[in-house]
């Protein structure tokens, strides 16, 4: 199963210039491609970049949320957070063209950040993934695929406009040269706020209308240059800057409300992947990185933002936090194909995380290091032509570096060590059917954060933390029941043991305070289990149809009581694209999310939105569109004080060459 397009027409062309990088590309069954193409290991495990444009996702959480298996969530600091099967961020890293870009402190990404315009693909493993990602993909990974051009010259352009005073450009460009090629883009994106559905009801914290302090604005740098001497071998030399700004909306409970600001949200990678083969049957990949991620938060006294709030609740201390991380690491990987039908890979990672606190003064008041090492063999064997077996072995070790933390003599805790194993049987019943089935043992090693984060006081600190561990099954088909069309189903169980989760250490509240502390402890067991269904389909010459289904089913064994949050049981999408002559097209999309709890007490309503917009194509290589998000005005929430947009407009062109 491999990435393609099925709109005709202009659409179609439009999709053809941006070429996936395929040595960013990591795929696990030995499927042969075709070149340009990106492996479907899993039922909706990769979103197009027609896709994204189609439905304008412009960040990498919404454009996740199109696949089945993916909700959305926001966290209290503004943050988009998604869920993958029961599995939140930390458990299902994130990566660009195979390279760990996920914050090192607490594993977390803000998927708001992450803007999609300079993107040829996202490939999505679910629970059984490759052993190429490294550690800590417990529940799966995601992994950005940058672009590579294929013509002389190449690129796109846009420019948009949107409810909010939003505004947004974007420009990429490329060249191949047969011996090399470079690839560059960059985009901004700007808001000063968001508005709110007409049925919200004002509290002592928002009075609706414009969403307060909820501006936000992004841009980023992208290059790449390559080399290609020859038809195997590739060097290639990338690097991403993106800068971030925002403000954090006050919670609508005012007993829960704070006043934060994130002066800069920045990012900034520089990495090299390279390929080169070794006679006939060897090649050997290298990938080398460094990574930085700087950010500050700073606390108010009230909605003003005028005065820094410098102890209390809802402060950080002196008013200002300072986070610096930095990441740097490789992975050597050999491939061989010597043994027939054999497709071997050994992988080695080798990986740094530091994380650095500083406050208003500029004094340092953390520093905690770690190193991650990881060996990972995986075979992958074509039994015969219509069947192949993918097994893989992994071992991981965490060695904690440095832990310094003013005025806490913490002791270096001992290293924390995991074994994998997995295993993986793909059938192809036909050429247009396939039936896979897999089961992978994960592991996700805990974050500096679980460890020694005591979280302005309200936590104790847990150095000797243990990893969590999962064994994921799924059992799923794909296949095409009719010409035009593209079904998938796919079952799911995962048997979560030793989750971290925070517990109360004396005293319990309704949240964690300095009066009732948490630790975060080995003591959940969690069973999730779910169903997914797709369909995409032309039911007539100038109409598609596509929608997807989820079922989640999550249980807290070890305390019932205790429930797991943040992810809806049931899910649906559906969307229609409806092709009226050569020139206009139109595109409907819905979604609706079932009830969430978000806490122990809380359960928030299900709801559904619906978008819908129309494109005009004068040309080939140019179309404006103009479209309505959250179309009725739904008041509703992913989490609890925090209300979503309501009926948003936006307009954009873009031209293509």
């Amino acid at each position: 199963m491999a990435l393609g397009g099925t709109s005709p027409g202009w659409a179609e062309q439009a999709s053809i210039k941006a070429a996936p990088f395929e040595l960013g590309t990591i795929t696990v069954s030995a499927t042969p491609l075709h070149v340009g193409e990106i492996g479907e290991d899993q039922v909706a495990s990769v979103v197009t970049q027609k896709a994204m444009r189609q439905f304008n996702r412009d960040n990498v959480g919404d454009a996740l949320n199109l696949l089945s298996g993916v909700t959305l969530s926001n966290n209290s600091r503004n943050e988009k957070m998604i869920s993958v099967r029961g599995f939140d961020s930390r458990q299902v890293p994130l990566f660009i063209d195979g390279i760990p870009v996920y914050v090192p402190y607490d594993g977390y990404v803000d998927f708001n950040r992450f803007t999609t315009a300079d993107l040829a693909a996202i490939q999505l493993a679910k629970g059984f993934s490759s052993v190429a990602y490294g550690p800590n993909a417990i529940g799966g990974a995601i992994n950005l695929i940058s672009r590579k051009p294929k013509a002389i010259f190449e690129g796109d352009a846009s420019v948009g406009f949107g409810s909010g005073n939003e505004r947004l450009g974007q420009v990429n460009v490329g060249t191949n040269q047969g011996k090399w090629y470079l690839q560059a883009g960059v985009s901004y994106l700007e808001s000063d706020y968001f508005p709110l559905s007409s049925d919200f009801r004002p509290t002592a914290t928002e009075n609706g209308g414009k969403r307060n302090n909820s501006y936000r604005k992004d841009d980023k740098l992208s290059l790449k240059v390559g080399l290609t001497p020859n038809a195997s071998d590739e060097y290639t030399i990338s690097y991403y800057k993106q800068n971030g700004e925002k403000g954090q909306p006050e919670s609508t409970d005012p007993a829960a409300a704070r006043y934060w600001k994130w002066p800069y949200w920045n990012k900034e990678s520089l990495y090299f992947i390279s390929k080169t083969t070794l006679g006939s049957s060897e090649a050997l990949k290298f990938r080398l990185y460094h990574d930085k991620f700087d950010n500050e938060v700073d606390s108010y006294t009230d909605g003003t933002y005028t005065k820094l709030k410098t102890s209390g609740s809802g402060s950080v201390a002196t008013g200002r936090s300072i986070y610096n991380d930095r990441t740097s690491g490789g992975s050597i990987e050999l491939e061989s194909v010597r043994f027939r039908a054999h497709t071997v890979r050994l992988v080695t990672h080798y990986k740094t995380d530091e994380h650095t606190e500083l406050d208003a003064f500029a004094s340092t008041t953390t520093i905690f290091k770690d190193t991650l090492v990881s060996y990972a063999a995986e075979d992958n064997i074509r039994i015969n032509p219509a069947l192949n077996l993918s097994l893989g072995l992994a071992h991981h070790q965490l060695r904690p570096d440095t832990v310094f933390n003013l005025g806490n003599p913490y002791s270096l805790p001992s290293a924390k060590s995991a074994n994998n194993a997995q295993a993986g049987l793909f059938y192809d019943w036909s050429e247009k059917v396939r039936f896979y089935t897999t089961v992978a043992q994960k592991t996700r090693l805990p974050t500096l954060k679980d460890r020694y984060s005591q979280r302005l006081g309200s936590f104790i600190e847990n150095p000797g933390l243990q990893p969590e561990q999962s064994i994921n099954y799924e059992i799923g088909y794909q296949g095409q029941p009719w010409q035009g069309a593209k079904a998938e189903a796919a079952i799911y169980y995962s048997d979560i043991s030793d989750k971290i989760q925070s517990q109360f250490v004396g005293p319990v509240a309704s949240s964690c305070i300095s009066t009732a502390k948490c630790q975060m402890q080995n003591i959940g067991r969690v069973h999730a289990s779910g169903i997914e269904l797709g369909l995409r389909s032309s039911v007539l010459s100038w109409m598609e149809l596509g929608g997807n289904y989820t079922y989640t089913d999550l249980k807290n064994i070890s305390d019932p009581t205790n429930k797991v949050i943040d992810v809806p049981r049931q899910k649906l999408t559906a969307n229609a694209i409806a092709h009226l002559n050569g020139y206009i097209d139109l595109v409907g999309f819905v979604e609706h999310n079932s009830s969430r709890w978000v806490s122990n007490t809380v359960e928030l309503a299900g709801f559904t939105t619906m978008n819908l917009k129309g494109v005009y194509r004068p040309t080939k290589s140019l179309f404006a569109e103009v479209g309505v998000n959250n179309l009725s005005d739904k008041n509703y929430s992913l989490a609890n004080g925090f209300p979503n947009p309501g009926r948003m407009w936006f307009a954009k062109a873009s031209y293509q060459f």
